[in-house]
């Protein structure tokens, strides 16, 4: 089937006993057994549910993947992979991250001994440059959050392998759609399914992809033994979602592109990130392993001091964290999502304290470029 299709017919899109063409919800926490020690192929909720494990089987196959996995929330499903290593293990971590993502390395596994080190993944000799002998991981972002740098990631993985280490992608930015790590060379593909996934704003999940039977063992172990799993009604939200994906990425993308050009001819604005534009540095990479650049924008405006009445302006983009849903949010990452970092190591990775980032959504888009631009001139003003 074409992926389009997949994704309203792949994994399992009905219920077989019933016809419905609607995965039930099922709102049980334990089954009843055949017998003493016999066990159906339920047996209670944490370890495995109907409805979870048809959006588990649907993200598999959408990104072509061994096992999916589904957890209570992004952070959830990247606390279970960073679970898989050990005291004194080293991890790469890609600088320019999602600040909740650093903040549970920096802060927690940190505390147990997982050693890391922060590396412009974008340029993959930095990666091989900072390989220690404890090294089992390079965890990175493509694009990234929120500088949008695009990490080439057949390349990153082909050093990995070289040296025995695990690349993790994390594709919440692109979603299956647009980008497919695990066709690049990725062995575990982590999303965030909050965002594009779910794309409605009502729903917090996170979903975890592995190529091969040995890291799904893993992966499978501990989400069963940390019980951070999904609930079955959200992993019906979800599963319902994921249907429009692509009409949804479509829409996301066009008007982004169509805002990042607004914000490139405007003359209060002093730089604009979006790998879309044909001068994005990794514009090239982009394009080699991405079909398409999704609807996540970072820009910086000329006059920095202007920010907070630019932002508190805007009447049509809400001002909030978040990303992926099918309204506009915009925020400022140094006072919101990354301000869990601290600020000399925000600024060497390029992330200002007046950077904006735009979760570009899915409205008329001459609405979306007229509120920006009455905001801008109010912000001048």
């Amino acid at each position: 089937m074409h992926f389009n299709t997949k994704l309203i017919h792949g994994g399992i899109s009905e219920d077989q006993e019933t016809g419905a063409v609607s995965v039930p919800i099922y709102q049980t926490s334990t089954y009843r057994q055949n017998g003493v020690g016999q066990p159906k192929q339920y047996e209670y909720s944490r370890s495995g549910n109907p409805t979870r494990f048809a959006l588990e089987e649907l993200i598999k196959e959408l990104e072509g993947g061994y096992q999916g996995f589904a957890f209570a929330s992004g952070l959830a499903a990247t606390h279970t992979i960073f679970s898989m290593f050990r005291s004194g293990d080293h991890i790469i971590l890609g600088d320019d991250v999602y600040g909740g993502t650093f903040r549970l390395l920096h802060q927690v596994f940190e505390k147990s001994g997982l050693r890391y080190t922060l590396v412009e993944t974008n340029k993959p000799e930095t990666i091989a440059a900072a390989i220690e002998p404890e090294t089992k991981a390079v965890f990175l972002e493509t694009p990234t959050n929120p500088l949008l740098k695009i990490t080439d990631i057949a390349r990153v993985a082909e050093i990995a392998k070289e040296h025995g280490l695990l690349t993790i992608v994390d594709n919440t930015f692109a979603t299956p759609y647009f980008q497919k790590p695990l066709q690049l060379g990725a062995d575990i593909v982590i999303h965030s399914a909050t965002k594009y996934l779910g794309g409605h704003s009502d729903v917090v999940a996170g979903l975890a992809i592995v190529k091969d039977e040995a890291v799904a063992k893993q992966v499978g172990f501990i989400q069963n033994a940390v019980g951070g799993v999904l609930g079955p009604h959200d992993s019906w939200l979800i599963q319902r979602s994921i249907k429009t994906l692509a009409l949804r990425m479509e829409a996301h993308q066009s008007n982004a592109l169509q805002v990042a050009q607004f914000l490139v001819e405007h003359p209060a604005v002093a730089h604009v990130y979006y790998p879309g534009l044909a001068d994005h540095k990794d514009h090239d990479i982009a394009r080699k392993q991405m079909t398409g650049f999704s609807g996540m924008i970072s820009f910086e405006l000329k006059k920095e001091a202007q920010v907070a009445s630019f932002v508190e302006a805007l009447r049509v983009f809400t001002l909030a964290e978040s990303l992926g849903g099918v309204e506009s949010l915009i925020e400022v990452p140094a006072i919101m999502t990354h301000a869990s970092i601290p600020k000399a190591l925000r600024e060497q990775a390029g992330i200002k304290d007046g950077l904006i980032r735009l979760s570009v959504g899915i409205e008329y888009v001459d609405d979306l470029l007229a509120d920006l631009d009455t905001a801008l001139q109010k912000a001048g003003e």
